[in-house]
């Protein structure tokens, strides 16, 4: 490790690491006579993948379970490993986890809060899951980080970029492995202001659930301390897929800047929507008028296609990255699906790996001997660099990507390019920064 990454390491570690504590479940009765909840006593364990299979963020629901399916096949000691092999830590061996073969069962969130939970509990109580990960909604991920803390159960989250999630409703059963809305606008500032310029006039169209609340309020703050204004922020359903309504009032509203706090399909669909209306085309303020889009991924640029040319955002991983880790699962993936891994694909398989891994470090896959091996736990070589998870709130803190749609793209897989890594240092916050005041991260609850 350089001398860099150890300044790195000291900066990021700070605070004490959260005291694991025992409680007892207040909503299932199952397993009370074991030492915690499903504690696997045969030859497997079951983990419990919870993605959304319908609704507006299934394509990248699909690839999560793309992703997971191929770390259970790395876990068993099937394919070629992936990113075990680059890995920092040394503990997984393709040989299940502590030698119990990896299984696994499936629920579809549908992007909704109540269905997901009813999908997590099911996994838990009928289905003896010892952990559930996935999710594509911060608000599914939140009611789901809730439940397993009360089951007793780890929750890894998957794509899930509010800041509520490891803010005002972070639990000490969960873990966020993606970056969030405070790094979004903390590294996509600096370089909005340099293309764009520091004397601007924007508009956001805000997803209506927590994340699109938090992105925006990121997003503001970090361009508004630059010498943005903002002219209007509407909030949108999550449910819309016409956004013509909400786009003509930005012609009347003398912004000059479009920031489209939406994901998935609705971010598909708004950006559509904008460039039939022609906002690409036209000056405002003696300006071209410019749409930026905070949370990119390559499934939303495929989407959304010649749409996305010029236009700027942020990401938590890029497939075209060349350190070995990202060389390694890109290799992994692209064998076994024929296509590049998304950021969602990505991320969930590093959750899956970094759980097995804490199991196996602890020696146990009792819910607070994992809280134990991961909070503090700092690791490289799984393609975002040296990466930390902070002991007080339970997120990763590692270099976040700027990227803009490619204007000439070589094939249907290169849409996005990287314009910026953003060092880690420049990302980072205190945990009780104001963005993420109002909650207790408490203690582990291992339904004992």
């Amino acid at each position: 490790m350089s001398k860099s990454d150890v300044t790195r390491r000291g900066i990021l570690q700070g605070g004490a690491i959260a005291s694991a504590g025992f409680a007892v479940p207040t909503i299932f009765s199952a397993n009370r006579a074991s030492a915690f909840t499903n504690e696997p006593t045969g030859s497997t364990a079951t983990l419990g993948f919870n993605v959304p299979q319908t609704g507006p963020y299934a394509d990248e629901g699909a690839d999560e379970l793309r992703a997971y399916k191929l770390a259970v096949e790395h876990l068993n000691g099937e394919g070629d490993g992936g990113m075990m092999n680059t890995f920092s830590s040394k503990a997984l061996n393709g040989n299940g986890i502590l030698g119990k073969k990896v299984e696994y069962v499936t629920g579809d969130t549908q992007t909704k809060s109540d269905a997901a939970r009813a999908s997590a509990k099911s996994m838990i109580e009928k289905d003896g899951a010892v952990m559930i990960t996935g999710g594509s909604s911060s608000g599914v991920a939140v009611a789901v980080q809730a439940l397993c803390q009360e089951a007793g159960v780890i929750f890894m989250a998957g794509l899930t970029h509010s800041n509520d999630t490891t803010g005002k409703d972070k639990r000490a059963n969960g873990f966020r492995h993606f970056f969030n809305s405070y790094m979004s606008g903390a590294a996509l500032a600096p370089v909005l202001r340099n293309a764009y310029g520091d004397d601007r006039k924007a508009y956001h169209l805000t997803a209506d659930y927590n994340w699109g609340y938090t992105t925006e309020e990121a997003v503001r703050s970090s361009t508004e301390a630059l010498g943005w204004e903002t002219v209007n922020a509407v909030k949108t359903p999550l449910t819309e897929t016409d956004f013509s309504s909400y786009i003509a009032p930005v012609l009347q509203s003398g912004a000059d800047v479009l920031v489209l706090n939406h994901y998935g399909g609705n971010m598909v669909n708004s950006l559509t929507n904008a460039v039939q209306f022609g906002l690409r085309d036209k000056e405002v303020n003696s300006k071209n008028f410019e749409i930026v889009v905070p949370l990119y991924s390559r499934l939303m640029a495929k989407g959304a296609g010649a749409n996305v040319k010029g236009i700027l955002g942020s990401t938590n991983w890029h497939w075209s990255l060349q350190d070995e880790g990202s060389k390694a699962f890109v290799r992994s993936f692209g064998t076994k699906y024929g296509n590049p891994p998304s950021q969602a694909a990505h991320t969930c398989y590093v959750q899956a790996l970094l759980y097995a891994d804490a199991v196996e470090r602890a020696g146990s896959f009792n819910p607070c001997a994992v809280v134990e091996a991961l909070e503090g736990f700092y690791f490289d070589g799984m393609g975002n660099g040296p990466t930390l998870y902070r002991a007080k709130d339970h997120q990763c803190f590692k270099d976040v990507l700027v990227v803009k749609g490619k204007e000439n793209p070589s094939n249907e897989f290169d849409l996005l390019e990287v314009v910026e890594i953003t060092p880690v240092l420049q990302v980072i916050y205190p945990d009780d920064h104001p963005q993420f005041s109002g909650g207790a991260l408490g203690t582990c609850n291992s339904g004992a």
